[in-house]
């Protein structure tokens, strides 16, 4: 399952054994597994400054989650025909350890092992100047977003409006892409080529007609050019003072002119239009077949071990992949800042969910500052339930009402301002990493 559940409890004994209890309870039934969740020593503040974080974060939280999966929806679209490999797109920037920094890893590796990144986050700064800084790289980012996605839907319209000019039927489409130069009589003061479009059953009445639907048609110079499922377009050639006796004799007879020159330098100029629209497209997304082939990196050739809370014997995340795609190779400029953004914005996101636990676990319970936050995934969504069963159990004693409430949501928790059943025991964070779903 790509859920997480991202949990603390206070750092005491008594809890401490609890966590135990826990781990073990949940690793003998499969429940989940579960690995301790590091989270640095910040400069608490004031405990009004936290409440105000607290309804600050929870605000950023929504907004980069929204943010990620937004930018996931666009990787798809700006990949098209292959976007079942989007995923193969949507990874990590390191954040293991500092040697690591510049591998790509997928976001469940990523949040099972995640480290604070001092460097970009200090966490000697007062929580408002990191939550303000990431707020800012967030926002940033979205504004980008917005910018370029922008630019590229407008990309896309312009090419579908063209492109909808070389479908349809006879009636309707462009014809650029179908006459030559060849079918036409050109420069000629006296005569002009005319497009007739005749429907398949009329065909022989055409061929019988045409020479006399009007005075001077040129004998002999129809030629059928193409057709659709219902007709086909024929040249005729005629003096052009009879023009418009033609066109109505035409008419009567259901043979439709089309109104068509020849204009060798406009037909040049819109395939040149269509060809550019094209590349310029394809440009946005251009990722090389051997580049797709590889598929998404992760470690390097060795595993990464991870700190377990009682399933020592499950094998840590990642794999070998000794053929690491090499950075931005073969890719157009939207899906590569797609894919460098979008790991930005997750780092951030996953970082935001720690100064929530770190936030809302000395609200709950108190200074000095002594927690264990545990990031659970849940092994099977069936086992959900059961779960939430054994963390109420084991954590029941840090708060009667709230467990009390997980049982018969009629209970009220006074002065909680929220939904019973988003309130727990302990503080709990959801994490979902389906993000294409």
């Amino acid at each position: 399952m790509s859920e997480f559940w991202l949990i603390s409890a206070p750092g005491d004994k008594e809890n401490v054994q609890a966590l135990e209890r826990m781990n073990t309870v949940t690793s003998k039934s499969n429940l989940s597994y579960n690995t301790k969740f590091a989270i640095p020593d910040f400069k608490v503040g004031t405990l009004d400054s936290l409440v105000g974080l607290s309804d600050e974060l929870g605000k950023l939280d929504t907004f980069a989650e929204s943010l990620i999966r937004r930018m996931a929806q666009s990787v798809v679209e700006v990949m098209e025909d292959s976007k079942g490999k989007a995923q193969e797109h949507l990874l990590a920037n390191g954040g293991l350890k500092e040697k690591m920094k510049c591998l790509k890893i997928d976001l469940t590796s990523f949040v099972t092992h995640f480290e604070w990144d001092m460097a970009k986050y200090p966490a000697k700064q007062p929580l408002v100047s990191v939550v303000d800084t990431i707020a800012k790289q967030l926002a940033q980012i979205e504004m980008d977003l917005k910018s370029r996605t922008a630019a590229y839907n407008t990309l896309k319209t312009n090419l579908e409006n063209l492109e909808k000019k070389f479908m349809g039927n006879l009636f309707t489409r462009t014809l650029s892409d179908i006459v030559s130069k060849e079918d036409f009589v050109l420069d000629s003061e006296y005569l002009i080529t005319l497009l007739v479009i005749v429907p398949k059953p009329n065909y022989s009445q055409w061929q019988k007609t045409y020479e006399s639907l009007s005075d001077m048609v040129v004998p002999r110079s129809t030629k059928l050019i193409t057709e659709d499922k219902e007709g086909g377009l024929f040249t005729v050639t005629l003096f052009r003072k009879v023009i418009e006796d033609f066109k109505t004799k035409a008419k009567e007879n259901k043979f439709t002119v089309r109104e068509f020159y020849y204009d060798e330098k406009e037909i040049k100029r819109e395939r040149e239009e269509m060809a550019r629209l094209l590349s310029d497209k394809k440009q946005q997304y251009q990722t090389s077949c051997v580049a797709l082939k590889k598929g998404s990196s992760t470690f390097p050739d060795h595993k990464v071990k991870v700190t377990p809370l009682g399933n020592p014997d499950r094998p840590a995340a990642g794999q070998t992949d000794r053929e690491r795609e090499s950075e931005g190779e073969g890719e157009g400029p939207l899906l590569r800042w797609l894919k460098v953004n979008f790991s930005e914005a997750f780092i951030a996101w996953i970082h935001v969910k720690a100064l929530r636990v770190f936030v809302e676990s000395v609200l709950r319970y108190g200074l000095p500052v002594n927690f264990q936050a545990v990031l659970l995934q849940p092994l099977k969504k069936s086992s959900t339930k059961r779960l939430r069963e054994v963390l109420n159990s084991v954590f029941r004693h840090l708060d009667e009402v709230a467990a009390t409430s997980i049982l018969d949501a009629s209970v009220e928790i006074p002065g909680l301002q929220l939904n019973n059943q988003d309130y727990f025991p302990y503080v709990y964070f959801h994490i979902d990493l389906s993000l294409l779903d």
